[in-house]
C-alpha cells in the first residue's frame, strides 16, 4: 500500500483552526468531524468500521511494532474516530470490536521470560494492547507468538503456521484478556485517575497485582497479556456508593 507512517499536516485538507500553534491531535479530530482528513486515512476508517475483527500481523521490531504499522496507529486511531476522554477502555468506541496481535520474533521464547535476558514478553506488549486496542474500546485476544521462526527448521514452522490456522477456525469463542475497568478508578481530573481507595485496600492482600500495568508494587499476574483469564480472574469493581449499600 505505501502507507505512510508519519503524521504531518499533510494529513488534514483545508484551512487549520490553529495554524500558528499547530497541534495534530486537535486539528485531526477536526478534520475527522467536518470530513477534512486525507483520503487514505478515511479509507482505513472505512475498513476499521466495518470490521468486527481486526488481527495486527507483523515481525516485532525493536520490542514494538515496525514504522509502517505504528504510523498505521498513529494516523488512523484519530481522537472522536478511535476515542475521546469519555470513551476509553472497556467504555471505549470500539467495544463491540475485537482485535488481535499476530506477529513474529527475532529472539526464542526463553528470552522474553520473566527471567530471561529481553524481560517478560507480558510487559512488552502491555503498551500496545493496554494502551492502544484496549485504550480504544477493542476486546483484546490473547496474542498469536510465533517464537524466532528464523532460528527454527522447517517442520517447526510448518507446525507454528497449523496451530495458527486451527485457532483462527476458534477464534470468535475465544474469551478476550482480562483489564481493569473504568470503574474500579476515579475517572476525574480531581481524582486524577486513579485506583479508588477502597479498591486498593480490598486488593492489598492479593498475592499479584490486578494487571501487569496495575501492579500495585506487587508481582505481575502471570502471563496477563499473553493467556485470556476467566470470570473469577476478574475482581468485581465497585464504587463508594456500593460499600455504603451492599446488595444482596
Amino acid at each position: 500500500m505505501n502507507f505512510r507512517a508519519s503524521t504531518t499536516v499533510q494529513d488534514i485538507t483545508g484551512q487549520l483552526r490553529s495554524p500558528e500553534h499547530f497541534s495534530y491531535g486537535d486539528e485531526t479530530m477536526w478534520a475527522w468531524q467536518e470530513g477534512r482528513l486525507s483520503d487514505d486515512i478515511t479509507e482505513e476508517h472505512r475498513k476499521v468500521e466495518e470490521a468486527e475483527l481486526i488481527i495486527f500481523q507483523f515481525p516485532m521490531y525493536w520490542f514494538s511494532a515496525p514504522a509502517i504499522l505504528k504510523g498505521w496507529l498513529d494516523r488512523v486511531l484519530t481522537q472522536g474516530f478511535a476515542f475521546s476522554l469519555e470513551k476509553m477502555y472497556n467504555n471505549g468506541i470500539f467495544k463491540d470490536k475485537k482485535a488481535m496481535l499476530s506477529f513474529s520474533t527475532g529472539a526464542p521464547e526463553s528470552m522474553f521470560l520473566p527471567d530471561g535476558i529481553n524481560g517478560d514478553m507480558n510487559v512488552t506488549l502491555w503498551p500496545l494492547q493496554n494502551g492502544v486496542l484496549h485504550f480504544c474500546g477493542f476486546q483484546v485476544l490473547a496474542p498469536q507468538i510465533f517464537w524466532a521462526p528464523a532460528h527454527c527448521p522447517p517442520q517447526v514452522r510448518t507446525a507454528m503456521l497449523g496451530g495458527w490456522r486451527s485457532r483462527l477456525s476458534g477464534l470468535w469463542e475465544e474469551t478476550p484478556l482480562t483489564f481493569a475497568p473504568s470503574e474500579f478508578f476515579d475517572v476525574s481530573f480531581r481524582g486524577g485517575f486513579r485506583l479508588w481507595p477502597h479498591l486498593k485496600e480490598e486488593h492489598s492482600g492479593d498475592p499479584y497485582g490486578i494487571t501487569t500495568g496495575h501492579h500495585l508494587g506487587k508481582p505481575l499476574p502471570p502471563n496477563n497479556q499473553i493467556t485470556a483469564g476467566t470470570p473469577r480472574d476478574q475482581p468485581r469493581a465497585t464504587s463508594p456508593d456500593d460499600r455504603a449499600h451492599p446488595k444482596n
